[in-house]
């Protein structure tokens, strides 16, 4: 009997010597697997002649930006040079869902000291959905022109042939950098509108150059 119940006792011993070495087996794998699971960090827009220019959207020369979500699905918004050139949106008004936009069609009215600026479409299609934040907040398209504040979803069958007109990658950099220079021409008073931290144009370029008439430049920049 004391021979058997040594035995029984060794195996007891065994046996949870056993299921302790299995659970800290466990643990780095489940260590692994979370750090694993760690998402990628966004990559920030670069910024070209002082406006933030994300490489992967397209763009229309009158200052908006086109996204293809889909084959047919066309997310649209308008771009840094423009939010700054706006500054202010005291009232912004969009196509309404359902409607049929062609590309360079003024879309969108944006109301600033009893002035109007007006920018096209990128994109031809039909309005699938509007920015209910941006209505209700004008100012979100200036702060988030690549984020919150896109502007509207259109559903566009033929959105290849719409792409072919609009710029991207070396071209896209190159008219942006046009723009902001001819700017400068304008305002050489511009520069000291530049933050100092990375050279990026100042949310409200218009209030520090109060001598500009604002309507002829988003005219002018707005091919409207």
């Amino acid at each position: 009997m004391t021979v058997l119940a040594v035995l029984a006792t060794f195996i007891v011993f065994l046996t949870i010597d056993y299921l302790r070495s299995r659970k800290r087996g466990v643990v780095p794998v489940a260590v692994s697997n979370k750090q694993a699971a760690v998402p990628v960090s966004k990559v920030q827009p670069g910024v070209v002649g002082g406006f933030e220019l994300p490489e992967n959207l397209r763009y229309h020369q009158g200052h908006t930006w086109a996204l293809a979500e889909s084959a047919t699905l066309v997310r649209v918004g308008l771009d840094s040079f423009a939010a700054r050139l706006i500054g202010k949106f005291e009232g912004i008004t969009l196509p309404k869902r359902g409607q049929w936009i062609r590309q360079g069609q003024k879309i969108v009215t944006v109301l600033r000291d009893g002035s109007k600026a007006e920018l096209v479409s990128p994109i031809e299609g039909e309005v699938s959905n509007v920015n209910d934040a941006v209505l209700a907040d004008g100012n979100l398209a200036g702060r988030d022109p690549y984020g919150e504040g896109w502007l509207l979803m259109v559903m566009a069958p033929d959105a290849k042939v719409s792409f072919r007109n609009l710029l991207n990658g070396t071209l896209a950099r190159r008219w942006m950098e046009d723009a902001a220079s001819r700017l400068r021409m304008r305002m050489p008073a511009l520069a000291g509108a530049v933050a100092q931290d990375g050279g990026v144009v100042v949310d409200d370029v218009i209030a520090h150059l109060p001598d500009q008439a604002w309507s002829d430049l988003t005219r002018e920049f707005f091919l409207v």
